[in-house]
C-alpha cells in the first residue's frame, strides 16, 4: 500500500536544517534501503514543505519514521500528515 507523508516546515527552515540534515537524510536513506521509502523531496516554493512516498503494509512504519525524524524532534516540522495513495498509473 502506498502512502504519502506530507511535512510542513517552519518559515526559517532553510536556516535551521543544517544541524539536522545529515541525520534526517540518513534516516530517509535507511528507509529507502529497507524498501519502505520510494521517493522523497522538498517543494521549492514557500511555504516550505515536503512529500515522502512510502510503500508499506503497516502505517506504523511511517509513524515511527516521523517520531524518530530529527526534523520533527527539533521543531522544523510544524505539521505532518499521512494519506493513503491509490496509484492508478505507474508503480
Amino acid at each position: 500500500m502506498y502512502y504519502m507523508l506530507f511535512y510542513d516546515y517552519v518559515d526559517n527552515y532553510l536556516e535551521r536544517r543544517d544541524a539536522f540534515r545529515e541525520a534526517h537524510l540518513a534516516a530517509a536513506n535507511q528507509a529507502l534501503q529497507n524498501g519502505e521509502l520510494k521517493m522523497a523531496g522538498a517543494f521549492t516554493e514557500r511555504p516550505y514543505s515536503a512529500a515522502l512516498i512510502f510503500d508499506v503494509d503497516d502505517i506504523s512504519v511511517i509513524e515511527r519514521f516521523v517520531e524518530d525524524d530529527p526534523y520533527v524532534q527539533n521543531g522544523l516540522v510544524t505539521k505532518w500528515t499521512i494519506r493513503p495513495w491509490n496509484v492508478v498509473i505507474g508503480g
